[in-house]
């Protein structure tokens, strides 16, 4: 839906995604398939017109975390190869045949359910096995002694009436850590799915066509783990250390404009709960920027916001649909001039790093009534607002 809006807005840059795939193509190599994760709307960026450029761009795969995302994709023109990577409920199964979306089968009670449902479909259900080898929630385990039990667990699943087991994976849980403990972790999870996919290849007498399990963490920095395919999600986008180092774009910059600007005394309270006391005679602009629209109120007090004349700290408690910012000493800032929250000029990991989480919780917390506005070479070439009216 479209909105004639100028309130809060992320501007999408299609040509920075598109400069972070071939990036990444480029530095994992051209024997590499490409599955980019598109769950939870793309981590906000919207994942209709996120996997239309990957699809336009050659992307071998997407990956999303539910049914719905999925078919939200098959109904909007997307036709490349799609992974489910959570659960589907077995009287879904007959869509995901009809649809063609690929599905995670996690232990032998899921795979039993699908394969029962593939058969009295009467097709045959595309799966891709998860091991679980340390993250410690879906998957068959096969550490220790588990791994023959795990193993023969996993040749059951791919022996199953209906279903094609095509691929294998398992997800690191500390690849984006840094220190020698969480290296040699990572290299403990993949040396133990390599174990498993080996012991399970022999059982079948056959090779799995896709084996992944390069996250984000392990695409930037362990070409030893890439083997069939890499799944790489916030480096996509352009955000976090890794993305820094391998000289990517963010993809996201919100923005938002000043509504008011008004003058306060020295010993005026700002917002809920008296937070911040002015100390001076005070210029105070509000923003159409809170809570409802992804700004975390923990950032209140502490975080700034870029001006056309610089940084304006954020005072008093962010509320739920505005916040207000000090431009006691920006007198060229007027009504109306646009806010960079976060982007170029003022970078999400600084948010992250202030609110004490990552960038993925502040992209997945843009909320649906902030107007996207997709671009490609600077110019507006789509936009849109979640809210239905």
């Amino acid at each position: 839906m479209k909105s004639t809006l100028k309130r809060t807005w992320a501007e999408i840059d299609l040509s920075a995604l598109s400069y972070n795939y071939k990036r990444i193509r480029e530095h994992i190599g051209d024997k590499v398939k490409f599955l980019g994760v598109v769950k939870a709307d793309a981590y906000g960026h919207g994942a209709v017109m996120i996997s239309e450029k990957l699809q336009s761009l050659g992307a071998d795969y997407l990956a999303v975390s539910s049914i719905d995302e999925a078919m939200e994709l098959r109904y909007n023109g997307i036709t490349m190869p799609i992974l489910i990577l959570g659960h589907t409920p077995r009287e879904q199964v007959d869509r995901l045949i009809c649809f063609n979306i690929t599905q995670a089968v996690t232990c032998e009670a899921k795979a039993i359910e699908y394969s029962e449902e593939a058969v009295k479909y009467g097709g045959t259900l595309k799966v891709h096995i998860k091991v679980d080898t340390g993250m410690s929630r879906l998957g068959y385990i096969c550490e220790g002694d588990y791994f023959e039990h795990g193993v023969d667990g996993i040749v059951d699943a791919c022996n199953m009436p209906g279903l094609d087991a095509e691929g294998i994976f398992t997800h690191f849980a500390v690849a984006d850590e840094d220190g020698e403990e969480a290296e040699e972790y990572t290299q403990h999870q993949f040396k133990l799915f390599c174990d498993v996919v080996n012991a399970v290849e022999d059982k079948l007498g056959r090779k799995f066509t896709l084996r992944h399990c390069a996250n984000t963490g392990a695409t930037a920095d362990l070409p030893d783990t890439y083997l069939d395919m890499v799944r790489p999600g916030l480096l996509l986008y352009g955000y976090g250390e890794f993305a820094q180092k391998l000289g990517l774009k963010p993809v996201m910059t919100m923005k938002t404009t000043i509504s008011t600007i008004k003058i306060y005394p020295e010993g005026t309270k700002i917002s809920y709960g008296g937070l911040y006391t002015t100390d001076k005679k005070t210029r105070i602009g509000v923003i159409p920027y809170g809570y409802a629209d992804g700004f975390l109120r923990c950032l209140s007090n502490r975080y700034s916001v870029m001006t056309s004349d610089g940084a304006a700290m954020v005072r008093g408690r962010i509320c739920m649909d505005m916040c207000m910012i000090d431009l006691t000493d920006k007198p060229g800032v007027g009504v109306g001039d646009e806010v960079e929250i976060f982007g170029p000029s003022n970078p999400i990991e600084k948010m992250a790093e202030i609110a004490d989480t990552i960038p993925y919780e502040i992209v997945c917390a843009v909320s649906k009534r902030v107007h996207r506005v997709y671009l490609w070479d600077g110019k507006v070439i789509h936009s849109e607002v979640m809210l239905r009216m």
